[in-house]
């Protein structure tokens, strides 16, 4: 019997590790589907992973929302041929989760092929039980 309530004790304080690996599992493949979108142009993903209220800023200083954001991927002003994210960090806090990461990107604006090395913080927030893009800010490296 008491090592039943050992077992059971151990597994009640363990829930919360657990879910949080899961939860950054699902960040992970948010973030991944936001990169696809944006390499892929596709309005309907970039409308479905971010927020009504989405702050997006640039490492120039402009920020858009989620309109301006979506439609200058969707409508080809920003062209990414190709984007890598690498040494990301996931953290989680309730129902936001802060990721960090190198982001590094072939890029085809107007017609002239260029390379992009930034520095990016995203704020995902969950919002209905699907995480949602809420905030990004860019930053020269």
């Amino acid at each position: 019997m008491k090592s039943s309530i050992l077992i059971m004790l151990m597994a009640l304080l363990a829930a919360p590790a657990w879910a949080q690996k899961g939860g950054e599992k699902d960040v992970a493949a948010a973030v991944e589907a936001l990169r696809a979108a944006m390499v892929n142009a596709d309005r309907a993903a970039l409308e479905n992973l971010t927020a009504d209220d989405l702050s997006y800023g640039h490492s120039s200083g402009k920020i858009e929302n989620r309109a301006s954001f979506v439609e200058t991927i969707a409508g080809g002003q920003s062209d990414f041929v190709s984007i890598t994210l690498s040494e990301q960090k996931i953290t989680l806090s309730d129902n936001t989760a802060l990721v960090r990461h190198k982001f590094q990107a072939e890029t085809n604006d107007g017609g002239k092929p260029g390379n992009v090395s930034l520095g990016i913080l995203l704020v995902w927030q969950k919002q209905k039980g699907a995480w949602k893009l809420l905030a990004r800010q860019a930053y020269k490296l």
